[in-house]
């Protein structure tokens, strides 16, 4: 039986350094969801931006943009998100708090997106509801640990 002294549970220090990096189920999850809602905002940016015909006109809204303006809004953000969720496999703690900013203002986008394509903007918000929830979710179960 080998003993390792001052370890505390027999694990050497590399294992305990290379556990600290590895990244929970939750985060896991919060990464795809970001790469997938990702994935779906830069749909949804480049189909407002060839002006397709599936969008509700609206008259009297206060956040009005042209279709357009929303589309590159929609795109740049979904860009983002997508790598933010992709650096979220490194298990570093900047890619969770940049996770959980990028996550609330794409619900703020599909919130004020709303009006032009009511299906897509509440599923959007509710990818990134669950983001957000993963994220939070995960830190807690790491620091368990």
């Amino acid at each position: 039986m080998v003993t390792h002294v001052g370890t505390g549970h027999g694990h050497s220090g590399a294992a305990r350094r290379s556990s600290s990096t590895a990244i929970s189920g939750w985060t896991a999850f919060a990464g795809t969801l970001m790469i997938f809602g990702g994935a779906m905002a830069i749909l949804e940016g480049v189909s407002a931006i060839a002006k397709d015909n599936v969008f509700v006109a609206t008259n009297d809204y206060t956040f009005a943009f042209n279709v357009t303006g929303w589309g590159w809004v929609h795109l740049i953000l979904g860009i983002v998100i997508a790598l933010a969720g992709i650096a979220l496999f490194t298990g570093a703690f900047w890619a969770r708090v940049v996770g959980v900013t990028l996550a609330g203002l794409g619900m703020i986008a599909n919130f004020l997106w709303a009006p032009y394509y009511p299906f897509w903007a509440v599923a959007l918000i509710a990818v990134n509801a669950f983001i957000i929830w993963a994220l939070c979710t995960g830190s807690r179960e790491a620091r368990a640990r």
